[in-house]
């Protein structure tokens, strides 16, 4: 699934293989929804780019668009009966036959994948347990209260987070979906600027919806515990550093693992976004590749710093208050 902003793009870069689609389409696009005001909820204007006018509702979305798409009616007519279902830049989500024979057997229409917390999960949305009836829900931090912000950190409390990696069964979806077309999903304020790339531009709300959340609508929808090397995100420039570092090795079948002496851990890299937010500039900054990170536990970076070559990272480091770190160096704390 796409959005507007990303079909270009994803198409190009799928353009580079062939018989990707399986006699299917190659993607389909998901819907949109105006920004909205903050100040009043009216649909927001930016006669500069219209186009930022508009927003993709999150991918809580995937279900209805599979329907407006006429995805889900192609996958059921040329028989498929499962979906698995990940975020792009989650580089350990692969398919693993034995989770989908699990699935088929136990016969749940839904199920997720989910990991041990650590402190760099504390943020995430976790699994918890309605009183009403046990189902399963997904909490996200964006739909929790403040008073409630310290519980949902504490990773001894919730133990599991959502990898965003799904399986559904689509003739499951197909009967929730026969009414409205719609699943009842919680709603997710997302406050932003009109314009991304300028935050003194109108202050705006997006509305969204999390597709992980429709693990409360399936009656008998499934959890599964898996190990962490099937959660590989990349959405920071500090995750690429690690993915880049050798805390991560090339496993069977081109997956991406963390190094069997991270013992499933990956290291907690905290770098200055004023710096290295973009990628541009962090590969300015690390031009001779990553440093070492396999013994790292965690590495903090402050201020605008340049990592020379063959840096190696031991224990929890801090590095603030100069300008370059030289080639060979060895940081340990």
């Amino acid at each position: 699934m796409n959005s507007f902003a990303t079909q270009a793009d994803s198409l190009a870069a799928l353009g580079r293989y062939d018989d990707l689609s399986a006699g299917l389409p190659v993607d389909f696009v998901q819907n949109k929804v105006p920004k909205l005001r903050a100040e009043d909820l009216a649909p927001a204007e930016w006669p500069d780019d219209p186009a930022l006018e508009w927003a993709p509702p999150g991918h809580g979305d995937l279900y209805t668009a599979l329907v407006t798409s006429g995805m889900l009616e192609a996958l059921l007519d040329g028989g498929y009966r499962y979906a698995f279902v990940s975020n792009s830049d989650n580089l350990g989500a692969v398919l693993d036959p034995r989770i989908l024979a699990w699935l088929a057997k136990r016969g749940a229409p839904f199920l997720m994948e989910v990991a041990d917390r650590t402190s760099s999960d504390r943020k995430g949305g976790h699994l918890a347990r309605r009183k009403s009836d046990g189902g399963l829900v997904l909490r996200e931090i964006a739909q929790t209260p403040d008073e409630d912000v310290d519980a949902f950190q504490d990773t001894a409390r919730h133990k599991y987070f959502n990898t965003n990696t799904l399986w559904v069964d689509l003739h499951a979806l197909r009967d929730v979906l026969a009414g409205s077309g719609v699943i009842d999903l919680p709603m997710i304020v997302n406050r932003k600027t009109v314009d991304p790339a300028d935050t003194s531009s109108t202050p705006v709300i997006q509305l969204e919806t999390a597709m992980g959340a429709a693990i409360g609508v399936f009656e008998g929808a499934a959890a599964l515990r898996v190990p962490r090397s099937r959660f590989v995100p990349v959405k920071t420039t500090n995750d690429l550093l690690s993915l880049r570092s050798d805390a991560y090795v090339i496993g069977e079948g081109r997956a991406v693992h963390l190094a069997p002496e991270r013992d499933g851990v990956p290291p907690f890299v905290d770098l200055d976004p004023d710096h290295y937010k973009l990628v541009a500039d962090f590969d300015a900054r690390f031009p001779a590749g990553a440093p070492s990170l396999v013994a790292c536990e965690s590495l903090r970076v402050v201020g605008d710093v340049r990592f020379g070559a063959d840096v190696v990272v031991r224990g929890a480091v801090s590095v603030e208050g100069v300008e370059a770190v030289e080639d060979g160096a060895v940081l340990e704390g």
